[in-house]
């Protein structure tokens, strides 16, 4: 008995010592198995570098605490909402820049909530939306959740809500951009829009009325090639009353060519002339050889009726010529008659 009882304790001290030592080993290095710096990026504390890789999407196992991502120089053509597949909570800067993305597809950063700084400069996008930044989440108190985008969605069962990424900086200069989402300045933490040196050339003014509501908001917007037309008043006199563009002193024209390099503030409303495209010439030149045609083929429609009833049209007309002949000759025979009856009528009242 005393045998089976030492050994019992001793198995019993074996396995504490196993589990002692696997909760160490889980302390120690599960942490760092958990924080690799994923291959082959370059890792400095919270920050991760992949400069000039030749990758063609982004790594997939960036650190849980990372707080920097540096990712340039690459073939990334698109990011998707698995371009993040897990949270990074601590992640307040993203510089994509120089990837040659040309899309991004909705909630694409939706898990990098308190992401504050995105650079997607020196890309080949033509268009953003607002979308990329959303993200559902199930909602436990929504009086405390201070990024709702949107009404409460409930699918039946849970009550979802629609939520936005704080980003306060976007920059989003040096790509295709031709177009102004009015939505993407719906985002109340955005502070500075950086849209130099896209492909814009005149906002609309609903994007302009959007812009006024935000009191906070700077953009940039130098170096777009301005179309210099009357359909740019509304902008330039916002322009000119506006401080929401800090470089608003350094947009010029592009076209005409009449006002190339010419600054937009220093164009009078008179030199603003509506004229019409390449494009638009050529079709207005095409509906008036179109319409040219219709024309003579409707002329010629209209011979060929009058020669197939020439006859009918010939004793047409002489029957014209007969009353009117007729007519002519009741009145010659009355005036030979009496040349005035008017006369005749107050000699026969006067003998009366």
């Amino acid at each position: 008995m005393r045998v089976s009882g030492t050994r019992l304790l001793s198995d019993w001290r074996h396995v504490i010592t196993q589990k002692l030592c696997l909760v160490l080993f889980l302390k120690v290095f599960a942490p760092a198995l958990c924080q690799a710096c994923p291959d082959p990026c370059q890792c400095n504390e919270t920050a991760v570098r992949c400069e000039n890789q030749g990758l063609f999407a982004l790594p997939q196992a960036f650190p849980r605490d990372v707080k920097y991502i540096l990712v340039t120089g690459n073939n990334i053509s698109d990011l998707t909402n698995k371009s993040f597949p897990t949270v990074l909570e601590q992640l307040t800067k993203l510089l994509l820049p120089g990837n040659n993305i040309e899309q991004i597809g909705p909630e694409a950063f939706g898990k990098l909530p308190n992401l504050n700084f995105l650079d997607l400069s020196n890309n080949k996008l033509r268009m953003f939306s607002p979308e990329v930044f959303f993200s559902k989440k199930l909602m436990l108190n929504p009086s405390s959740n201070k990024s709702v985008y949107s009404s409460p969605q409930n699918d039946g069962n849970n009550t979802w809500q629609v939520v936005a990424v704080q980003v306060s900086t976007l920059n989003l200069s040096n790509n295709n951009l031709f177009f102004l989402d009015k939505t993407l300045l719906s985002l109340a933490s955005l502070r500075l829009l950086d849209l130099r040196s896209n492909a814009l050339k005149v906002l609309q003014n609903s994007t302009l009325a959007a812009l006024s509501q935000c009191p906070d908001l700077q953009v940039l917007l130098a170096g777009n090639p301005w179309l210099c037309d009357c359909n740019i008043e509304d902008f330039l006199s916002w322009l000119r009353e506006s401080d929401r563009v800090p470089d608003k002193f350094n947009l010029s024209c592009l076209s005409p060519k009449e006002l190339q390099d010419v600054t937009l503030l220093q164009i009078n409303r008179s030199e603003l002339q509506c004229v019409f495209s390449s494009g638009m010439k050529g079709v207005l030149e095409t509906s008036y050889v179109f319409l040219g045609m219709v024309l003579a083929f409707i002329g010629l429609i209209f011979l060929l009726v009058l020669y197939l009833n020439r006859k009918g049209i010939k004793r047409w007309l002489y029957n014209i010529r007969d009353a009117c002949r007729d007519h002519m000759e009741g009145y010659h025979y009355r005036f030979e008659v009496s040349p005035d009856p008017r006369l005749d009528q107050l000699c026969m009242n006067s003998e009366a």
